[in-house]
C-alpha cells in the first residue's frame, strides 16, 4: 500500500513538472493591443458588430480590418475612447450596425414560461437558468443586454427593462460638440468646402 502511494506520487511530481516546463516553453503571448481594444468593449457578445464576440472584434481592430464605429452597444463613449487609445480620428456609429440604446437587462415573465430552453442556448454569456419544461430565470448582474434572447422565444416572454443608474454607474452626457457624430458632420461639412473651393 505505502508502495503505491509513493509510486503515484512520484509520478504526480514528475507530470506536475512537466507541465509546468512545457506551460512556459509553449506559451503564446497575446497581443497587448488586442488586450487593450478588448477592455475598452462592453463585452455583450452581440454579434452587431458583425462578428462573433468583442474578442474577435477587438482583434480585427487591432490588425486594421475593422473600423471602430461598429458597436452600438458601447456607442459614443467606445468609439471616443477606441479613438484616443488607437491616435485615430473618432467616427459616428455605423448605423447598419444599429443604434446606441440604454442599457437594458433581459426580463422573462416567469408565469408565460414554457420551458423550451431555447433563450439559455442564444445566451452568450450563460445569464440565463433553467430546465426543459421547466421556468428560466436571468441572472441580472451577468445579463449584457445582448437581446440575443428575444427572438428565439416562442411565446414572447423576454422584456429589456432599462437598468437605472446609481451613483457610482452615472455619467455625465458628452458635450454636442464633443461626440462622434458631431465630428462627422464637422469633418463631411469641411469635405465639401474643400471640393467647393477646389471647382471654384
Amino acid at each position: 500500500m505505502l508502495t503505491a502511494v509513493l509510486i503515484f506520487s512520484a509520478l504526480a511530481i514528475v507530470f506536475g513538472i512537466i507541465l509546468g516546463v512545457a506551460s512556459q516553453k509553449f506559451r503564446v503571448e497575446g497581443d497587448p493591443l488586442v488586450d487593450q481594444i478588448d477592455e475598452l468593449l462592453p463585452q455583450t457578445q452581440c454579434g452587431q458588430c458583425n462578428y462573433p464576440g468583442c474578442r474577435p472584434y477587438a482583434e480585427a481592430i487591432a490588425r486594421g480590418e475593422a473600423p471602430i464605429n461598429q458597436c452600438p452597444p458601447g456607442g459614443e463613449a467606445t468609439i471616443i475612447a477606441l479613438a484616443d487609445l488607437l491616435g485615430v480620428e473618432p467616427l459616428p456609429l455605423d448605423p447598419e450596425r444599429g443604434e446606441e440604446k440604454e442599457k437594458a437587462v433581459a426580463i422573462i415573465d416567469e408565469n408565460l414560461c414554457i420551458g423550451c430552453t431555447l433563450c439559455i442556448k442564444a445566451c452568450p454569456v450563460d445569464a440565463i437558468l433553467g430546465a426543459a419544461k421547466q421556468m428560466h430565470t436571468v441572472i441580472e448582474s451577468e445579463c449584457t443586454g445582448c437581446e440575443l434572447c428575444l427572438p428565439p422565444c416562442p411565446v414572447d416572454c423576454i422584456s429589456m427593462e432599462p437598468i437605472k443608474p446609481t451613483p457610482a454607474t452615472y455619467k455625465w452626457p458628452l458635450p454636442e460638440s464633443a461626440s462622434p457624430s458631431a465630428m462627422g458632420r464637422k469633418i463631411a461639412h469641411r469635405s465639401a468646402e474643400s471640393v467647393g473651393e477646389s471647382k471654384a
